[in-house]
């Protein structure tokens, strides 16, 4: 066997020691794929535990400024609700109750009906909701009722001290305390987009690398 062929046979071995190499290397790389996948499709199912009920929509809107006061106030959520576990309360600045209907759920929508007209004023819609996975959801908003040819409602006042007996009048009803409104899905929706993009990224490098080795 003269040099060329030894050469040509050394060439051979290494062209296939390559390829071997290749070979394990996708092998390597594909079940690391594989693994990123099933992660994938196990935490994706996940998220709408993790997204729990929310605040969609509301009438009249948060932070709104309305020119009439509003017959109802409705509140849609993303997910639906349990009517036996739905409550919503109408206050006014010196947080007492205003008369309301009881709530009326249909599929995620809750709405109440207010008995009496609202005087101008900032209002604060308090609710507290179960939707169909159990998770209890509490928050609430303020809007404003600016209507021109309305009354301002009135603003609380301390009572100057009597000597006399005692009021036989109750006191003033205050409407329940209500955690501030949770944070929305959307942490959870950059959470799922963070894991999407890592996995996305990782394939890409790895398919990079991979092209880039059977090149070379």
């Amino acid at each position: 066997m003269d040099n060329t062929d030894r050469i040509r046979g050394l060439r051979h071995s290494a062209r296939l020691r390559r390829g071997r190499l290749d070979r394990r290397a996708g092998a390597r790389l594909t079940r690391a794929l594989l693994a990123l996948t099933a992660m994938l499709f196990v935490l994706v199912p996940g998220a709408p535990a993790w997204a729990h009920n929310a605040l969609a929509e509301a009438s009249p809107d948060k932070k709104a400024t309305v020119e009439k006061s509003p017959s109802e106030v409705k509140l849609r959520f993303l997910q639906k609700l349990d009517p036996e576990y739905t409550t919503i309360v109408v206050s006014d600045a010196a947080k007492q109750k205003m008369p309301t209907s009881d709530p009326k759920v249909d599929g995620a929508t809750g709405v109440v009906t207010i008995d009496e007209p609202l005087a101008n004023g900032v209002y604060t819609v308090a609710y507290q909701v179960v939707s169909n996975d159990g998770h209890t959801v509490k928050g609430s908003y303020e809007f404003t009722v600016d209507d021109p040819s309305a009354t301002a409602s009135p603003e609380p006042t301390t009572a100057a001290p009597t000597t006399g007996a005692p009021s036989a009048e109750p006191p003033a009803t205050t409407a329940p305390a209500v955690a501030a409104e949770t944070k929305s899905d959307e942490s959870n929706t950059t959470l799922i987009g963070i894991i999407v993009g890592i996995v996305v990224v990782v394939a890409a490098v790895a398919g990079f690398l991979l092209i880039r080795r059977r090149k070379a």
